[in-house]
């Protein structure tokens, strides 16, 4: 059998298995809690989803297909509904609350790893095999990459999605047809109703369509003969190739997300209401983390520590701009754009997001591929410059280093989730009936019993932050035996933001003062129990403390739990 194989079949295959086996490890990582907020609201707005029964039914805004949730495209739920009700053949748990959810995560990481293989064939394409393995080894071994697999968001079918399209789009510039025109169109709308940031893509169907007329410009913009008789043969290409482009994405997208059209106002107005936390970090309580936070500098910070790890990142920050460079030195190419349409793409991409208020780590996740080609394509030119005799050593001491980040990560899927820990620990430890303090925009402990104790919730966020709030709280206070913090979702924006004078919109110098007694123990309560769950690197007896990484990189699948016991 293995005489079928080569060398390079060999190792796609090992890699895409290694691949699949880092991201079904530890699925179902909150023991069927729901601790993913994001994954939460979509499994919550599938699951009452049903088919109509009749026409004039779909085209209402109150249909029971309309899932009245537009944070995010409609595909999404729509493709898990259809999955999941086929699942619930073999088990109906997997149509309901309780298991959909599985179904899902299953689902993202089948997505991360269409991904893969799209990049493989992607990056065979433009240079070889070995920088094809070499780039789908990187994004096989990235640590977000892998930790959005654990998730069914969707930040990973709009990885897919934009990378298939890029993929098209470079087959369709190379040899323009009806049918490649139309599968772009097709694929972008995909992408769209997954999430409209998918739009950027348009920068680069203009490329593609426009590519050669302008290069021919800008070369002979003094020879206006030369490029004088193209001009209407170019703008009759790009009025046919983008009509048919643009109504095969309104007519996809028309079929993936129906009532962004029937139900437009609420579309219309969740839209612009995300649109607006990009915008202004003190929308909502959950993004005032972001608050004077560094254009950029902060996207790329939390790629080089968190997401890939210093040891890829320098080759990815650094391939960027030698993929650049080389993308627009190829001028003499017979179909040079290939690699501008990826470059297009990228900077747009990133500069569009890098400068939103807001920066959540998954945001850059559809970036993720290319940073893995552009590490793979100088890691391959860097090793022309290394002596033959210990070539292969080299690529073997730098994969096994680059290895050693995601091995940590996924350390934290060893054990029950931090939640579900304290929770039982909650159980055992304090007695039934006792009043406990909880924190609001965050998950409730325990996440089982609750019912056996009284509650009274810390509203935290709440400005101004002046006596007359402090009047109320420290009133539920009194009534605490503990205080329970489920994460550092709140202590963290809210004891930076104590500066009335620099954080003037917004400013918590009351409750930072809260947060220092109660950590140093003059507020009358102490510390009686803590977990967490940190990345350590294998054989080492080292911890990576990522406690300052990005708050959605943390908080959901192994975040900090403090209990408070009054004395």
């Amino acid at each position: 059998m293995l005489k079928h194989f080569n060398t390079t079949k060999i190792y796609f295959l090992a890699i895409l298995i290694g691949a699949l086996i880092v991201r079904l490890y530890g699925i179902n990582w909150d023991q069927g809690y729901h601790l993913h907020p994001d994954e939460r609201a979509i499994v919550m707005f599938t699951t009452p989803l049903q088919f109509p029964a009749d026409v004039k039914a779909f085209f209402s805004p109150q249909s029971t297909w309309n899932p009245h949730f537009f944070a995010y495209g409609s595909f999404p739920m729509y493709f898990l509904k259809i999955i999941s009700s086929g699942e619930a053949l073999l088990n109906p748990i997997y149509a309901m609350y309780e298991g959909i959810n599985l179904v899902g995560r299953v689902l993202s990481v089948l997505f991360d790893i269409g991904t893969l293989i799209t990049l493989f064939f992607l990056a065979k394409k433009l240079f070889n095999k070995t920088v094809a393995l070499f780039a789908i080894f990187f994004y096989a071994t990235g640590v977000l990459p892998i930790q959005l697999s654990h998730f069914y968001a969707v930040d990973t079918p709009l990885t897919f999605f934009i990378l298939l399209t890029l993929f098209t789009l470079i087959t369709f510039y190379e040899k323009p047809t009806f049918y490649k025109a139309l599968l772009v169109g097709i694929l972008f709308g995909f992408s769209l109703a997954t999430k409209t940031s998918a739009l950027v893509l348009l920068m680069s169907i203009g490329v593609t369509i426009s590519a050669d007329f302008l290069l021919l410009f800008v070369k002979n913009i003094h020879r206006v003969s030369v490029w004088i008789p193209h001009i209407t043969p170019f703008f009759r290409k790009l009025l046919l190739e983008g009509v048919l482009i643009i109504a095969a994405v309104l007519a996809t997208f028309a079929i993936l997300e129906p009532y962004a059209f029937i139900d437009f106002p609420e579309f219309w107005q969740q839209n612009m209401q995300q649109a607006a936390m990009t915008k202004d970090a003190y929308t909502f309580p959950y993004t005032l983390q972001y608050v004077g936070k560094i254009p950029y500098f902060y996207e790329l910070k939390n790629v080089f520590l968190w997401g890939q790890g210093p040891f890829l990142a320098i080759f990815s920050f650094a391939g960027g701009l030698y993929f650049t460079y080389l993308a627009f030195k190829k001028e003499k190419k017979e179909k040079w754009a290939q690699e501008v349409i990826l470059v297009v793409f990228f900077w747009a991409y990133f500069l569009t997001v890098g400068k939103f208020a807001i920066g959540f780590m998954r945001y850059l996740l559809p970036l993720y591929p290319l940073l893995s080609l552009f590490a793979a394509v100088l890691f391959f030119r860097l090793l022309k410059f290394i002596p033959r005799k210990v070539e292969v050593l080299f690529i073997i001491a730098y994969l096994f280093l680059i290895t050693i980040w995601p091995l940590s990560f996924i350390s934290i899927y060893h054990e029950q989730n931090t939640r579900v820990i304290a929770s039982q620990w909650i159980r055992q430890h304090i007695s039934y009936g006792k009043t406990l303090a909880i924190e609001h925009w965050d998950d409730r402990l325990p996440l089982f019993d609750g019912e056996k104790y009284s509650f009274v919730e810390l509203t935290l966020y709440d400005q101004p932050d002046d006596d007359a709030k402090w009047t109320v709280l420290n009133e539920k206070l009194k009534q605490a035996d503990y205080i329970i913090i489920a994460s550092n979702r709140l202590y963290v924006p809210l004891q930076k933001m104590a500066d009335c004078t620099v954080y003037e919109r917004a400013c918590y110098p009351k409750t930072a003062e809260y947060y220092k007694q109660l950590f140093n123990g003059s507020l009358g309560f102490e510390k009686v129990a803590e977990f967490s769950t940190v990345p350590v690197i294998p054989f080492l007896p080292y911890i990576i403390n990522d406690q300052s990484a990005d708050e959605s990189f943390t908080v959901y699948d192994h975040p900090k739990v403090l209990i408070y016991k009054r004395r």
